[in-house]
């Protein structure tokens, strides 16, 4: 018998049915919604070792908002009692609530919740609750509405949202998602149709990048940290632990250097946890990894040059 590494969120043919985000609220910088821009008001909760909340962690980072909004890593091993905040190498205790589990957020904000608890989690310290689970929303929070205390570079320009909205859906659907569709299935045709579907969409981005230093030009904008965060776990964990294994991400000359280029932006390398990252992966996912060994690989040298910056 096959068990389903979240049992809720199979379906008959195999296929893993990502629930979706059950606190969608946002914060608004025009006084339209409860939850205001405001500086020192709002905590991150975060996990190293998601991609979803890396992203988080690198617009927070990208746009000058460390001082502005909170953030505290929880432990990259998760058991069946959910994301834990203890001390550890890159990990904390909850400065704010004072937190064993992350389930306690959601309890906090509706007693009735049942569903997954995932990261990340933007927190408001005003009304003790969660604003929003959604690492869409709050990327594009981060992006649009703390222009009074960002400093970094726009990710979301206006001349390029429509095509930015576009390739986001495409990016997430076949490689980000994608690569989650071919590790959590538990039958051939459900792998097997994920898996071909993130290489078509490698290798149109592959294509994509010969021309491009960037996905939208001469500037990374969302939609390249969205692809990062994937391409950066790649190698050392989806190439294996989710099957996705036609290719590495080493194999794309333009792919690897556009990685490399993104890794070596200011601000980027202190995000990126690989001992988290390969730790909660192979020992969290105990049904496709029972051993649960970690691997010693992948070497990789993220700080060669990558010769971007010619195109």
């Amino acid at each position: 018998m096959v068990n389903a590494q979240f049992p809720a969120e199979q379906s008959a043919d195999g296929t893993f049915e990502r629930q979706d985000d059950a606190f969608r609220a946002w914060v608004m910088d025009d006084g339209s919604s409860p939850y205001t821009a405001e500086a020192g008001r709002y905590h991150l909760y975060v996990s190293s070792a998601c991609p979803w909340a890396h992203r988080t962690i690198i617009v927070r980072s990208l746009r000058g908002l460390e001082a502005a909004i909170g953030m505290t890593v929880v432990d990259p091993v998760r058991d069946e009692r959910g994301w834990a905040f203890r001390d550890g190498d890159g990990f904390s205790h909850d400065p704010i609530n004072h937190f064993a589990y992350l389930s306690k957020a959601y309890a906090a904000s509706d007693p009735a919740y049942r569903g997954r608890v995932t990261v990340p989690v933007l927190w408001d310290t005003h009304t003790g609750c969660i604003v929003s689970n959604s690492d869409d929303d709050i990327m594009r929070m981060l992006e649009t509405q703390f222009a009074s205390v960002a400093s970094g570079p726009d990710l979301y320009p206006e001349q390029h949202r429509n095509a930015i909205d576009k390739l986001n859906e495409v990016v997430y659907q076949r490689l980000n998602n994608g690569v989650y569709l071919a590790g959590f299935a538990t039958t051939q045709s459900a792998y097997e149709r994920a898996a071909y579907k993130v290489f078509e969409t490698l290798d149109m981005l592959e294509r994509r990048l010969t021309s491009s230093r960037y996905l939208f030009g001469s500037q990374p904008v969302e939609t390249d940290w969205r692809a990062f965060v994937t391409l950066i776990r790649f190698d050392p964990v989806y190439y294996g632990h989710f099957k996705c294994n036609l290719r590495r991400i080493a194999d794309y000359p333009n792919l690897y250097g556009y990685m490399r280029d993104l890794y070596q932006l200011p601000g980027v390398e202190p995000t990126v946890n690989f001992d988290h990252i390969k730790r909660h992966y192979y020992y969290t996912h105990a049904d496709i990894n029972p051993t649960r060994i970690v691997p010693i690989g992948p070497m990789q040298d993220l700080r060669a040059p990558h010769g971007r910056e010619k195109l």
